[in-house]
């Protein structure tokens, strides 16, 4: 138990650009993990963490890494996560494993979309966390508003523990308001902490910042408000305690400053990790028992205790399926055999790796707490592992669906087995990327977050498997959906000598709505047997079968509840088969009286640009059917928030560099689905039938 109480599983999760592979770096470095550092854009080998050629070409994170360093005796396992929201599964199945997280911000930037993002998934998952106010040596760097930004925009009682010296250029350090030192940092690499009495000049900030810490501080701590009241002293390690114990609970979120790029107050950031993110015995896991009805059942941190881990991860290799694994109870161990609980077989364990970004290192067993990764284990991500004695699942990752598609063909046959070969790997790597065959065009389609999660699929299939592919247009997956409540009564009847099909359902259809939790959701209002009970899975699969494919135009439909009321049975002629084809023609025949309309993806879309060049931008977000949510001034920078239909941003990437000359930035992620105006959903529909009979034809 006592190395489990030093074990810190910790991930660095940010908007994209706010520097996170930047601090992983130098968190590896300072803990002797390397012994140089490297840069995440520049003419140097890239950074460890990113360790694809993809990866370190681009300057951004597409896969998280892991790798374990040690600092002040105790083992942190360290995820650093795409900041990029097309990869954001990435960081949805790292916080589902962490304990802890450090959510790094820009001090210019402040709360950007990637971080409203970021905060939803650790609420998600009820992880802990310390915010890093990174790049303080920028011009323009705010700490004050950042916080002030985490209060307003994210609903955080954000408890800063540093206050900076200077700023921008001038950025010398920090003083520490638990200690109230004065920290700086020294040598060609920043790595000599110098702690020294507060300087004279920021005496008095100082000692207010500090009372503003102590007080809020006090919130959670009956012992410390009386003290303060009498305006007694307060003891450093009741300090330390209390901010522990309030950033477990998540009341609070201590606040630290540094600027990872220039070397200062990582070091500061490693020992508030160590001090006030939990440990595995701090954090109570809970699985369901499926030999007790499904209940909850809280996990031990017990090395002998039987076996409870989750694949969270998994990444195919020329040797075979790598797995990352987060062990919660239980140890595993090389050679033995554990049962899946997905599967229910038995799955022997040949070889266990702790990883290093890219390189690993054998090891014979793992225990609570610890994340290392399996090696030829088949499994899928979200898998359940457990030991004799266990029948547990652990709360599998939520997975977004996917917004936009396009068609892959392969160039020769050779390419064809290669393409196929790529796609299966890749789906079992990431559940956002989905692939199917469309029954007209018999073509491939592939499916994902956005434009740079397929652009970094197709590119991995020429270099990975040399697959040479031809890649359509993108298209956008609209959706239809109803607007008015429909009613059916429909009967299926078939004589064909011999037993025929018979078949009867009568109910409505009625619209969910655009702030419905579901996409489809059924109402068995049968009474007195008039449709016999087998036959109720029967129709609601038929009525989920028909919304595969609307009368619109094709697209998959949304937003249903199908209530059915009554109807009627044959006692020779009915069948599964003939109440889920009922069900089916039912449904198509409701819908079509019920004012389908067409659905959009609606992007929340952010562009940071000088302020110069806000009129052009702006403009040309109208001319895309945009609207403006907000604009944002910080200091020469404008930041504006727009909601935009994804079919107007393919290649804004390129328009928006050349309306800016190449200084404007801007994210984009899924927003909502909104109806699409009705001239425009008619000319959308003839181009889908066009394109369907085109491909009857040929």
């Amino acid at each position: 138990m006592e190395k489990i109480s030093k074990i810190r599983n910790i991930g660095i999760s940010a908007h994209i650009d706010s520097g996170k592979t930047t601090l992983s770096e130098r968190i590896l470095f300072y803990a002797g993990r390397i012994h140089r550092m490297q840069e995440v854009h520049g003419s140097g080998t890239g950074a460890t963490m990113d360790f694809m050629d993809l990866e370190r070409e681009r300057g951004i994170t597409i896969t998280s890494a892991a790798t374990q360093v040690i600092w002040n005796e105790k083992y942190i396992n360290l995820i650093d996560t795409p900041g990029h929201v097309d990869f954001t599964v990435e960081v949805e199945r790292s916080l589902r494993v962490l304990d802890g997280a450090v959510m790094v911000l820009c001090a210019v930037g402040g709360v950007q979309s990637q971080s409203i993002t970021v905060d939803q998934q650790m609420k998600r998952y009820r992880v802990p966390r310390i915010a890093f106010i990174n790049k303080m040596d920028r011009t323009g760097a705010d700490p004050e508003r950042v916080c002030k930004d985490m209060r307003e925009k994210l609903g955080l009682n954000v408890v800063p523990l540093q206050i900076h010296m200077g700023e921008g250029d001038g950025f010398q350090g920090v003083i520490d308001l638990v200690t109230m030192e004065t920290v700086t940092f020294e040598g060609d690499n920043g790595e000599k902490v110098v702690r020294a009495p507060v300087w004279s000049d920021y005496t008095e900030a100082a000692r207010t910042a500090r009372h503003e810490m102590l007080e809020a501080l006090s919130m959670f701590n009956d012992e410390m408000m009386t003290l303060l009241l009498d305006d007694k002293p307060i003891d450093e390690s009741m300090i330390r305690s209390t901010i522990r114990e309030a950033a477990i609970n998540r009341d609070i979120v201590p606040v630290m400053l540094g600027s990872a790029f220039k070397n200062k107050g990582v070091q500061l950031l490693m020992t508030a990790v160590c001090d006030y993110l939990p440990s595995p015995l701090d954090r109570c896991a809970f699985a369901r028992d499926h030999d007790n009805e499904g209940t909850e059942t809280p996990l031990a941190g017990d090395p002998d205790a039987p076996l409870v881990a989750m694949a969270f991860k998994i990444a195919d290799e020329t040797f075979g399926q790598l797995t990352y694994t987060r062990v919660y109870q239980g140890r595993l161990e090389k050679g033995r055999h554990y049962r899946n609980a997905r599967t229910n077989k038995m799955q022997r364990v040949g070889r266990i790796v702790r990883m290093h970004a890219n390189d690993r290192q054998d090891i014979a067993d793992a225990g609570p707490g610890d994340i290392v990764a399996m090696v030829g284990v088949d499994c899928a991500s979200g898998d359940t592992f457990c030991g004799e004695g266990v029948n547990y699942s652990l709360e599998s990752i939520f997975v977004a669906n996917p917004v936009i598609s396009l068609s892959i063909t392969p160039a020769s046959s050779a390419d064809q087995d290669r393409m196929a070969k790529a796609l299966s790997r890749f789906m079992k790597e990431d559940p956002t990327f989905r692939v199917h065959s469309d029954p007209e065009t018999g073509q491939t389609i592939i499916a994902g977050m956005g434009e740079l999660h397929l652009d970094i699929y197709v590119e991995r299939m020429r270099r990975e498997f040399k697959a040479q592919v031809t890649v359509g247009q993108p298209n956008v997956s609209y959706r239809e959906a109803p607007t008015a409540e429909a009613e059916f009564n429909y009967k299926h009847k078939k004589q064909t000598g011999g037993s025929g099909q018979y078949a009867h359902v009568v109910g409505r259809l009625i619209p969910l709505g655009p702030d419905a939790e579901s996409s489809y959701e059924f109402e068995d209002n049968i009474v007195s047997g008039r449709i016999p009970g087998e036959y109720i899975p029967a129709v609601n699969k038929g009525f989920q079968e028909a919304m595969k494919k609307g009368p619109m135009a094709g697209y998959e439909i949304t937003g249903v509840k199908m209530c059915l009321d009554d109807g009627s049975f044959h006692a020779v002629d009915s069948s599964e088969m003939a109440f889920r084809i009922c069900a089916r023609d039912a449904f198509h025949e409701a819908f079509k009286k019920a004012g389908p309309c067409l659905l959009e993806p609606i992007m929340k879309v952010e562009v940071e640009m000088p302020t110069e060049y806000q009129g052009s931008i702006v403009g040309d977000l109208n001319s895309r059917r945009g609207m403006i949510m907000g604009a944002d001034n910080k200091g020469n920078f404008t930041v504006v928030q727009a909601e935009v239909p994804l079919s107007s941003m393919f290649g804004y990437a390129t328009v928006v560099r050349g309306l800016s000359k190449g200084m404007a930035t801007f994210t984009m992620e899924m927003c909502r689905y909104a109806p699409v105006p009705n001239k425009l959903a008619e000319e959308i529909i003839v181009r889908r039938r066009q394109a369907q009979q085109a491909a009857k034809k040929s």
